[in-house]
């Protein structure tokens, strides 16, 4: 089975279903993860050496992080974080569509659309113009996850509510997940930062209890298609 997880920025698809990708491949199927954004100017010194559109001390986390989840590949769009809004969609759109016709996968994952930050509604936006039901390979499974500090910290509104209705038990996974996080040691933060280590295993504690379990993922199901 192919999974496709888009991650608008580096770290944000091991804090939302790094265990689930870790589950994933222990059980033989195929993780792809695609890292929408880059850093640019003017949000990043445009004089720091960069690999793959990351800074020279972000990258090699990023890939750490990935070889330790068994992820088969990795993508790097290298559109402008926190400049999403600048990108026309056409753009946008067409490469991730490219990118979605070349893995054909069965299930794919998307920031939740509610989240504070702006580059994650436009990349969960823009991954579901690509997932439309239109192709000769329609997408089996489309699930949103959450991500600490940008899906709890938008105005409060029914729009913007995370309300999970799948559950994925990581409780054999949870190490692996935190090992992965701290890979990140560019963007973890000292708890009581919500991402901080304590923090992210606190999340999966609390989301395991939802279902029985010592920790878990959850997910909002956005579509589902059952041959």
């Amino acid at each position: 089975m192919k999974i496709l997880v888009f991650a608008p920025h580096p770290d944000d698809e091991v804090l939302g279903l790094g265990g689930t990708i870790a589950r994933y491949t222990a059980n033989g199927d195929e993780v792809y993860v695609c890292i929408v954004t880059s850093a640019q100017p003017p949000v990043y010194d445009n004089r720091i050496a960069v690999e793959n559109g990351w800074p020279h001390m972000i990258y090699p986390e990023i890939m750490k992080a990935h070889q330790l989840l068994g992820i088969k590949e990795t993508f790097f769009l290298k559109f402008p974080t926190v400049q999403m809004e600048t990108v026309p969609r056409y753009e946008l759109n067409g490469k991730i569509n490219n990118l979605v016709r070349r893995i054909l996968p069965e299930i794919v994952y998307i920031p939740h659309f509610g989240d504070m930050q702006k580059d994650h509604q436009i990349v969960s936006e823009a991954v579901m113009v690509s997932v439309r039901p239109k192709h000769e390979n329609i997408v089996r499974y489309v699930y949103s996850y959450e991500t600490l500090s940008e899906t709890e910290w938008n105005i409060p509104h029914s729009s913007n509510c995370f309300i999970p209705n799948t559950f994925v038990d990581i409780s054999e996974y949870l190490k692996k997940k935190m090992a992965a996080m701290e890979c990140f040691v560019s963007q973890v933060g000292k708890y009581p930062d919500p991402r901080s280590i304590e923090a992210v295993e606190a999340l999966a504690r609390l989301r395991g209890t939802t279902m029985g379990a010592e920790a878990a993922e959850a997910f909002a199901l956005v579509r589902e298609y059952r041959r």
